[in-house]
Parts: C-alpha cells; structure tokens; sequence
C-alpha cells in the first residue's frame, strides 16, 4: 500500500515537473524567443505591416480601405468619395453574410460561378459606375479601358492593390476633384507603381492607401 502511494507520489511529481518545464519553454521562452527574433529583423512585418501619416498609424499595407462618404438618410450603400482614389469593389460585389466591408472582423468573397446571373449584373453595374465616375472634362472612360479588378473583388475582399491601369484611369477625376494637374496626379500613380517581385512574380500593382497619403499631401502643399 505504501509502494503503491509512493509510486504515484512519484509520478505526480513527475509529472508536474514535466508540466512546468513544458509550460516555461514552450509557453514562455519559446514565444519570447520567437518574437525577438521577428521584431529584430522583420519588425514591420511582426507588427502588421503598418503604414503611418502625420505620425500615427492610419492602417496596414495589407488591407485594403473603404474611401466613401458617410451614408445619406435613407441610404444602406455610401456613396465612394471621388477625390480618393478608389481600390477595388468590397464585400464581394454583393451581399455576402462572410465579408465585412474591411472592417477586420473576417474576408471573404461570393463565391459565386462567372455564369452566375447575379455576378454579372453586378460586374456590369460596376463596370457602368467606374466609366460615369471616372469620365470627367473632356476625359472619357471606354468600356474597354475598365480593368477586371476594377468590376471584381479580391477572393479575401480585402486587396490593398489595384492595377496601373486602374489606377491611370482615374487620374483625370483625381485631378479634377482635387484641384490638381493631371501631370501630378499621373506622376504619384508612377511613383507608386510597384513591379513585379523579383521582375516575374505577381503584376505591377499600386497600394491605394499608400497612394493616397501621399495625394493629402500633395493637395496640402498645393
């Protein structure tokens, strides 16, 4: 009976020793030692990638914002404010219970077949929305200029990215709202243009949050 007791005295220490050293390397050293590593040589990266204005935090390269006006009496979708430039369409391009308008909480998209009846009257209503937005004095938008990630959401709903040619179509509305030359305005879009990884991975794409930092600043020195 006393072995017996012993036995399981023995085991019980040993087994909460087992717990504690586990508990400390794994639940403590390893995590410290992990996030010092991340924070000594990927700081940005470790910390969400954050893009910072006027010395604050205004957001994360990797999420893309909502540029719009706020919501009119009556109105369930706002208005997009037209002097930013304006990333790709949000919450799927539709009503999608899983995607959140950027709001953090979770991403996704529609889903949905590119016969699907529904997807094609919102990428032809998109379509229609960026050429009457976007053609403005004397500067017409074609059908045939309005690229794909101009009418479709990312698969997360959440791309920070545009295309270059996204972006240059709307330079002339940019301009105009802004009180700005074309030449500027066309001249931020070039310096934000980032190229393909390592000159053959991914596109060209510009970061629409980056972007239009740098047109506030711009239009503030103006």
């Amino acid at each position: 009976m006393n072995n017996s007791v012993s036995n399981a005295a023995r085991l019980l220490g040993a087994g909460l020793r087992a717990l504690l050293v586990l508990t400390l390397v794994t639940g403590v050293i390893y995590p410290l030692v992990v996030t010092g590593i991340a924070q000594g040589l990927f700081n940005n990266k470790a910390n969400g990638s954050e893009i910072k204005a006027d010395g604050k935090v205004v957001g994360s390269s990797l999420i893309g914002q909502a540029y719009n006006l706020p919501l009119k009496k009556g109105q369930e979708t706002p208005d997009p404010d037209l002097k930013w430039f304006q990333g790709r369409p949000q919450n799927g391009l539709g009503s999608n219970s899983v995607n959140t308008q950027y709001k953090l909480i979770l991403s996704g998209a529609t889903n949905r077949s590119g016969d699907n009846a529904d997807l094609i009257k919102w990428v032809k209503d998109a379509k229609a929305a960026v050429i009457k937005d976007n053609s403005v004095g004397g500067y017409t938008v074609k059908p045939s200029d309005v690229p794909a990630d101009a009418v479709t959401s990312s698969g997360s709903g959440l791309d920070p990215d545009i295309s270059p040619q996204y972006a240059e179509i709307q330079v002339h509305r940019v301009a105009d709202k802004n009180g700005l030359s074309v030449a500027q305005v066309e001249k931020l879009v070039k310096d934000h243009t980032t190229s393909r990884t390592l000159g053959f991975i991914g596109e060209p794409r510009v970061n629409v949050l980056e972007l239009n930092i740098a047109l506030k600043g711009l239009v503030t020195k103006s």
